[in-house]
């Protein structure tokens, strides 16, 4: 893994998006402080300097070639698994049991303790790199802004983690997905299946984004290896929904 630390950043995303041309495979970049961190949907994330871990993965995941016959929604998503699933894996080193909010928050409980969004440059059909932003929730004891439902480790241990220690843990974490992601695809999606947020049997509310449509009650079916998640109505046929189609409601 190569490293490089920033002090500030607008966001080590952007970093990473700005100077992909120059970039070696598998950089981490971390930032103490990031100005304008990035969420979904343009959404920012409020994290005090020094106090939580804003880091991004610049890897080329296809550097040796597009795996044949792979859609490529479907070899997007594995990075998408890969991530998500190395965050938990750091988390439950420290004691911490999170779950995997579709498509890309890691929940405890019903609180938010890390976002994820990634990005990718395509060249052909071979992902040329991927940048993984993460934003973990660590050392921070208030939250001033008004997201809904976050919550840090410090709050949850009640002590704070040593930020080198964690880092070097989830560059050892996302380093071993990735690789697992191209050697056992279907052995990373049923982890993932495995650690789902929500996807308990029970029926939860959920509502079509960019919409004036009543919000509905639907049950998790699954994800599949494509991203898309399926939901069974309370009334109506299962139906499969892409990233931007429906969202999950806090209760």
């Amino acid at each position: 893994m190569n490293y490089i630390f920033l002090e500030t950043a607008d966001s080590t995303l952007s970093y990473a998006a700005q100077r992909q041309a120059e970039l070696h495979d598998m950089t981490m970049i971390s930032a103490y402080e990031q100005l304008a961190g990035r969420g979904q949907r343009g959404n920012s994330w409020e994290s005090e300097p020094g106090k939580n871990l804003t880091v991004a993965l610049f890897c080329r995941p296809e550097a040796q070639g597009a795996p044949q016959g792979v859609p490529m929604a479907e070899r997007q998503f594995r990075i998408s698994e890969a991530t998500a699933l190395s965050v938990r894996d750091t988390l439950l080193r420290h004691g911490i049991e999170a779950t995997l909010k579709w498509p890309n928050d890691i929940y405890v409980g019903d609180r938010k303790i890390c976002g994820i969004l990634i990005e990718h440059t395509l060249t052909g059909n071979r992902i040329d790199n991927s940048r993984c932003g993460v934003g973990i929730n660590l050392n921070q004891r208030e939250f001033l802004s008004d997201a809904p439902n976050p919550v840090s480790a410090y709050q949850l241990l009640g002590h704070e983690l040593d930020h080198a220690a964690v880092l070097e843990e989830f560059s050892e974490d996302i380093e071993r997905r990735l690789h697992q992601a191209a050697d056992d695809p279907a052995g990373l999606h049923a982890e993932y299946l495995s650690h789902l947020w929500r996807a308990d049997n029970e029926f939860h509310p959920f509502r079509h984004r960019g919409t004036q449509e009543a919000p509905f009650r639907a049950r998790i079916v699954t994800v599949h290896t494509d991203g898309l998640l399926e939901l069974q109505p309370e009334q109506g046929d299962n139906r499969r929904y892409s990233f931007k189609e429906v969202e999950f409601m806090l209760i």
